[in-house]
């Protein structure tokens, strides 16, 4: 179902298995919605049940919740199953119950907290005890779910307020916003924190509440502005402090890729987020808490203060030394080396009963006990050189410090930016943790500089788009060839237009590329002897996309499309005429080169008369209804049996049969050539659809003034998908001022980095000009003639990439029942 629904917007269609959702916030919008997922069910020849079809409902069932226009909220009969459950006796039924009650865990506040009791009773070697506290935390889940609010759907319009706050069970939060109706909860989040959190002060216990917030919701809050409230006031100034080190250096860090700001409320105030423990910090050894008395008293007598969090872009890649007594700090901080701290301090290896309840990192250290010790307190491992089988000692790294690490044998000035056999080499002489391979690869994958300058190693190949044509100079492609050596005429251009029905080819001799001179030659050429195109196709050039050629384009009333930058794939008809012509003109002029203007009708002549593969006619029996003679015909004279040509009206009747043949037939070869040639193209394609708010590469090969190209990056990033204009095209944001381009999709490719762009302001759109169909390889499909509609100059057509207005579709007043449709009734 996946692929029968691909490329329709999840504002308009969400689809699971085999349950899909058509939505709008509107009649409508509801009703459109509907059309598009029936038109992709029928095409590819589903049927739908209609007993399991509802229509025009304000509230659904979907996925075991209740979905209406007032937001999500949970279904009666799974809550009344939770309701009636009886006191579990053992495990087994104890892990039934909390899986059934965690399906909707987003609507009970603090859950984590509240089923802590429970999930303890799930330890491993732990007898299973039914104590006062189960009872009571088994009793208020089944009140919690049975009074569950109805979250609200989040607005895009309104700002996000997220609440956080920690107790010593773990940490909770709201995502809220503040509408005009008061303060609605989007979403609730909690977890419990584990032995070696638990051990965390309150400081550092309230920032890690935030960290694992925005980490939840980031789909919601990436990209966007928002606020965090918070009862701890210390997080006002801890983000920006002066030196943060270890573990919260990396949170911050963390952080630093949102834009928000941190909001102190008292504790009374913050009930939402379970008005945990508000007390100070009493820890000894914990820099990030040490504040002076009256700078407490300030911050807390404030009820409402806001600081500003900047978004940093980038993360500063400067190195910072660490002595043997920062190693030694660093090591005993980290939960998964200090027991082999011990354990190398007291000179003995446990056994194993006491080691399988530790970490997987612990127990890897375990098993390579004798391979380890400690040098000046500092943890070591040794390693034997595979090249001249000496031993290295290499420090076990902490997780605190292991991306320093890594940016320093691969991103520092120095290190080479190699790949990932070089800098892990690079990384074993001196550095050693578990799975430091599994980093290293991910580490190089998401390499800013690296992916800029080598490209990206997910790229992306679409399928081949087709443009349909039915009869002569309905669609026109146009382009320029040169500066070519200037002749004794002063000629160093050619403009090359080509019928995509007929494949008939005109070629001018130009003394420049100018506006003005295309013009005049297209008017006294092409368009004077076959009349004006019904499209006229081009790339983005200044000359075609200059107010003379827009204005042609309207006084004869030709619909006017471009290609996307980078892909002249998109005008593929023309481009390969330009290397045949090339070809016969090289071949010609060898000798004299500055004479190939003389040589061009000529080549222009051999190329109308030749039989095209995907026609399997000559572009002249196509366009003039007759075959050209030819040096061959002139030389040797025509056959015998050709028969002579009758008076005129007869001629005339004959002609226009012969061309009416000929061009049925030529319909069904291009048929069968566009079958084969899509056939045989969409073989190599890969990668996907990027999705609105997504962050890719973009492929910029031009050069840049003041800057060589050698020592130049041709992929551009992280640059953030506005929007998907077409099958393959996407407009998107490029940094660092945020303009709006639109490009193929085979000059994108997902970004893995850890860069997040800024958004740029607000600006008002400028009015496009169209995309023409060549966004995409084109191969020409004649389907017979088609209705032509009366277009606008130059809007844009999503479907096949071109510019033109498109006819909404009719909506069949009794539609095909089959799916569920979301949205209001008709006024």
């Amino acid at each position: 179902m996946d692929r029968v629904l691909a490329g329709i917007p999840r504002q308009q269609c969400i689809v699971y298995l085999d349950d899909i959702l058509a939505h709008g916030g509107s009649f409508e919008t509801a009703l459109a919605s509907l059309r598009k997922v029936l038109e992709r069910v029928a095409a590819a020849g589903l049927k739908l049940h209609p007993d399991k079809c509802h229509f025009l409902r304000r509230e659904v069932t979907f996925l075991g919740h209740r979905v209406g226009e007032e937001g999500i909220s949970t279904m009666e009969d799974k809550v009344k199953a939770v309701q009636d459950w009886p006191t579990p006796t053992d495990t087994r039924q104890l892990k039934s119950f909390l899986g059934l009650a965690s399906y909707y865990r987003r609507f009970v506040r603090g859950f984590s907290c509240v089923a802590a009791p429970l999930f303890r009773l799930l330890q491993k070697d732990r007898e299973f005890v039914w104590a006062e506290d189960c009872q009571s935390a088994f009793e208020t889940l089944k009140g919690a779910l049975t009074k569950a609010p109805v979250l609200s759907p989040p607005d895009p319009a309104l700002p996000f307020l997220l609440d956080t706050d920690a107790s010593n069970v773990g940490n909770g939060a709201v995502l809220a916003q503040e509408g005009p109706e008061g303060e609605r909860v989007v979403a609730y989040y909690s977890r419990t924190f584990n032995k070696a959190e638990r051990r965390y002060c309150v400081t550092r216990r309230e920032l890690l509440a935030i960290v694992r917030a925005v980490r939840h919701f980031k789909y919601y809050l990436c990209g966007r502005h928002f606020t965090v409230r918070t009862d701890h006031s210390a997080l006002q100034w801890l983000m920006s402090f002066k030196e943060p080190e270890g573990q919260v250096a990396r949170w911050i860090e963390e952080l630093q890729s949102y834009s928000f700001s941190v909001v102190h409320r008292a504790g009374v105030r913050h009930a939402n987020a379970d008005a945990l423990s508000r007390r100070p910090c009493s820890q000894d050894g914990c820099r990030n808490c040490e504040r002076r008395e009256s700078r407490e008293k300030e911050l807390c007598s404030q009820e409402e203060g806001c600081s500003s969090v900047e978004v940093a872009s980038q993360v500063c890649c400067e190195l910072r030394e660490v002595d043997t007594a920062g190693w030694r700090r660093q090591q005993e901080e980290d939960a998964d080396l200090r027991p082999v701290l011990q354990w190398l301090d007291q000179q003995r290896r446990p056994p194993w009963e006491e080691v399988a309840v530790l970490s997987l990192v612990t127990k890897g250290l375990w098993a390579k006990f004798k391979a380890l010790r400690l040098w000046d307190g500092v943890l070591q491992r040794a390693w034997k050189e595979p090249a001249t089988g000496e031993v290295r000692w290499q420090v076990v790294v902490p997780h605190s410090l292991r991306g320093e690490v890594l940016q320093a044998v691969h991103g520092a000035v120095g290190s080479g930016h190699f790949g990932v056999t070089k800098t892990l080499r690079r990384l074993r002489l001196g550095f050693y943790w578990g799975q430091h391979k599994r980093d290293v690869e991910d580490f190089c994958r998401r390499c800013d500089g690296c992916t800029a300058r080598k490209g990206p190693t997910e790229r992306s190949h679409a399928q081949l788009q087709q443009f349909p044509v039915g009869f002569p100079m309905e669609r026109v492609g146009v382009d320029v060839v040169g500066p070519l050596p200037c002749t004794e005429r002063g000629n160093k251009y050619v403009l090359t237009a080509m019928d995509y029905f007929t494949k008939w080819p005109e070629a001018y001799a130009l003394p420049d590329q100018g506006a003005e001179t295309i013009a005049d030659a297209l008017v006294g050429g092409m368009n004077s002897r076959f009349g004006a195109a019904e499209s006229i196709h081009s790339d983005q050039g200044r000359n075609f996309e200059s107010c003379v050629f827009a204005a042609l384009c309207s006084r004869l009333d030709m619909q006017k499309t471009r290609t996307t930058p980078l892909h002249p794939q998109s005008d593929g008809l023309v481009e390969r005429f330009h290397r045949c012509m090339e070809q016969q003109l090289a071949i010609v002029s060898a000798e004299h080169q500055r004479d190939w203007d003389n040589h061009l009708p000529l080549v222009l002549m051999a190329y109308r008369s030749a039989v095209q593969e995907s026609t399997s006619c000559t572009p002249a029996l196509l366009m003039l209804g007759r075959e050209l003679r030819t040096p061959a015909d002139l030389a040797f004279g025509r056959p015998p049996d050709t028969p002579p040509v009758p008076p005129g009206p007869e001629y005339a009747r004959r002609l226009q049969d012969r061309l009416e043949t000929a061009h049925s037939f030529a319909r069904g070869q291009l048929l069968s050539a566009g079958v084969r040639q899509k056939r045989n193209y969409d073989v190599r394609s890969r990668g996907r659809h990027f999705e609105a708010g997504e962050l890719v590469w973009t492929y910029s090969p031009q050069r840049k003034k003041g800057r060589c190209p050698k020592l130049d990056s041709e992929w551009i990033g992280p640059c953030r998908v506005l929007e998907r204009m077409g099958e393959v095209v996407y407009r998107f944001q490029l940094p660092p001022r945020g303009r709006r381009v639109a490009l193929h999709r085979d000059r994108l490719a997902p970004y893995r980095g850890t860069a997040t762009p800024q958004p740029a302001p607000a600006s008002p759109a400028a009015p496009r000009t169209g995309v023409g169909p060549g966004h995409a390889h084109l191969s020409v499909l004649a389907l017979g003639p088609h209705l032509t509609l009366s277009l606008s100059p130059l809007p844009v057509d999503h479907h096949s990439q071109q510019l033109g207005p498109q006819p909404r579709p009719s909506l069949s007043p009794c539609p095909p029942p089959g799916l569920t449709l979301v949205g209001p009734s008709r006024p």
